[in-house]
């Protein structure tokens, strides 16, 4: 209920009865009153009027499954939340949820306590500043496939980050997003499949948002939308806004089994199109310059008079002078 309450207060410019609440809600007053008395214990501003009703004033910067959950348009997307205060990394709750939940469920930590990377790196997980979730899916969908939705999950992150930071934000292949030219966001897909089923898929997302101060060890590679923007983030908004594009992205996707919608948009933000890039592969390490992602995601390389296809997997890719 306090997530379709905060819906109905966040979407009117005017004070909310409590009738009209009832009668939306299908509750009692008392049901009501009681869910805004949990609401103000978590820190929302609520103005209640006698004769005129509740009126939102302000939001406590929270990632609860009813703050996210009161900003979504999705029809599948987000719509089953599962919040921990703390877990090991989402990535690995996601996976211990996966058989049971449903297409789309989140998972969102306030804290990780062994946050993932590509390749077993850890990721920095301070409280109440960044945004640690993980995406279950459950596709018809050749496994062969599930590589290129890091891709698509990578697109619509950076969408929300431009429309909810107002920054520019460019995306290095094929998991990572930068705002000039550090990085803000890491992407872990992982999958439980077969041969040639899916059992499902988790899209993990690490944003660092709110966060005023990197860490002395990745400041020269790493920083915060707080940092690059000068102001603080909603972290809720910024979860909703993803989940509203990915929703979107993600079915485009599944159209045609591939990128070929998404590529024109995907490639206006990768950061090394254009330019000179490390290949490291490690059966060898090369350079060339890169063109762009095909429809199936790989990354094209012109290497001398060869155009190499680049898949993710055990190859990293660098820019020559530097991280991008």
């Amino acid at each position: 209920m306090k997530t379709q309450i905060l819906r109905i207060l966040r979407n009117s410019p005017d004070y909310v009865s409590g009738q009209e609440l009832c009668e939306e809600l299908g509750v009692s007053r008392t049901a009501v009153w009681k869910s805004m008395n949990k609401l103000k214990e978590e820190g929302y501003e609520i103005e209640a009027v006698q004769n005129r009703g509740y009126h939102l004033i302000s939001c406590p910067d929270v990632v609860t499954g009813s703050e996210v959950g009161s900003r979504l348009s999705t029809s599948w997307a987000g719509r089953k939340i599962l919040h921990y205060k703390e877990t090991d990394s989402t990535n690995n709750q996601a996976k211990r949820e996966a058989e049971a939940a449903e297409h789309g469920t989140l998972i969102i930590a306030d804290i990780q306590s062994a946050g993932k990377g590509r390749r077993g790196r850890s990721w920095s997980s301070p409280a109440g500043t960044g945004i640690f979730m993980s995406l279950i899916l459950k596709p018809v969908l050749r496994p062969a496939y599930a590589s290129m939705l890091t891709l698509v999950a990578a697109l619509s992150t950076a969408r929300a980050i431009e429309e909810t930071a107002g920054l520019e934000a460019k995306i290095k292949w094929p998991n990572d997003l930068v705002v000039n030219k550090k990085k803000v966001t890491g992407i872990l897909t992982e999958l439980s499949a077969e041969m040639e089923q899916i059992h499902y898929i988790v899209i993990g997302i690490g944003i660092n948002v709110n966060t005023e101060n990197m860490p002395d060890d990745i400041a020269s590679t790493a920083t915060s939308l707080r940092i690059e923007s000068g102001r603080q983030l909603s972290r809720a908004a910024l979860i909703a806004c993803f989940l509203n594009y990915f929703e979107k992205d993600y079915e485009s996707f599944l159209s045609s089994c591939d990128l070929s919608s998404l590529m024109e948009e995907y490639n206006k933000r990768l950061i090394n199109r254009g330019s000179m890039v490390r290949v490291l592969d490690p059966e060898e390490e090369y350079e060339g310059k890169a063109l762009g992602i095909n429809e199936k995601g790989g990354l094209m390389v012109q290497r001398g008079d060869q155009l190499e296809i680049i898949t993710s997997g055990e190859v990293s890719v660098r820019g020559v002078y530097g991280y991008v």
